[in-house]
């Protein structure tokens, strides 16, 4: 792990960091840009499809995960400026980013696939390739909140000189504590040990009817909500960061700190009400 955040691009004289750096930010970019390219055909399929998964539209999850993955790419790309210029011009950041544009990528294409197909990309295990395509998609998944991880240790570890406390403390955090909590519950959620295979818990086991844009069970417990909440830490404590920077930056360190806690107290609440078989509302 010392290594990790050592790396040896600081020998490198000043003037390649720019130029490594920029092969970097233009990974996340291609990354973000194949994602946004899979959501037109998947909006426009919305539209004129009239298959049903669920009972509702085979298209809605992947248009789902073409917000979330890109917005998790976008989250790492706007927050790399925070780490100290010669660490990420380094190997550590790039494979790290390599890793997520990697998992991220072959995860919304087998989930458009399975859609195109007419078939669950999710605890579905009906035939040896989507039994196969669903463990390697769950460790590709595992991958992606990893390699988040690893960025959020850098901006902690080894900060830039510049970076305002608020925001640093904010991604950092964010990154490490959502990363944290986003692992937890999804192996919870993927594990298919509560309440049987899927995301209910209780209630009618159909989509349809869920709370609007999040489509989540207003009938019984629903384990994506404390999935949703753990997943979204990555941006809501850079953004508190931010906010405290503009607003009270002598309380930076004290409301990263308050908002950290409530943001784990948020994902354990939600939680225990799924598991319990209660709707978030």
């Amino acid at each position: 792990m010392t290594m990790l955040f050592n790396d040896s691009v600081s020998l490198a004289p000043a003037r390649d960091f720019a130029v490594t750096e920029a092969k970097t930010r233009r990974l996340l970019i291609v990354g973000i840009g194949l994602q946004l390219a899979l959501a037109l055909p998947s909006l426009l399929a919305l539209f004129i499809d009239e298959r049903v998964l669920n009972d509702i539209s085979v298209w809605v999850k992947p248009l789902k995960f073409q917000a979330s993955l890109p917005l998790m790419l976008v989250t790492l790309l706007l927050l790399l400026p925070l780490i100290e210029l010669r660490m990420r011009a380094g190997r550590g950041v790039w494979l790290a980013s390599l890793v997520a544009v990697i998992t991220a990528s072959g995860e919304i294409l087998y989930i458009t696939l399975q859609a195109a197909r007419g078939r669950a990309s999710h605890f579905n295990d009906s035939t040896p390739f989507e039994a196969t395509a669903y463990s390697v998609m769950g460790a590709g998944a595992a991958l992606l909140v990893l390699s988040s991880l690893v960025i959020g240790l850098y901006i902690l570890r080894r900060p830039s000189p510049d970076a305002p406390a608020g925001l640093r403390l904010g991604a950092g955090w964010g990154l490490v504590l959502g990363s944290v909590a986003t692992l937890i519950t999804a192996f919870a959620l993927g594990s298919g040990e509560i309440g049987g295979p899927g995301h209910w818990v209780g209630g009618a086991r159909t989509d349809l009817g869920g709370l609007p844009l999040v489509g989540w069970s207003r009938t019984g417990g629903d384990l994506r909500v404390p999935h949703f909440f753990a997943t979204h830490i990555m941006q809501a404590l850079p953004l508190l960061g931010l906010a405290f920077d503009r607003v009270a930056p002598r309380f930076a360190r004290s409301g990263i700190a308050f908002g950290a806690v409530l943001s784990i107290a948020v994902v354990i609440a939600t939680f225990v009400q799924a598991v319990q078989g209660q709707p978030f509302l």
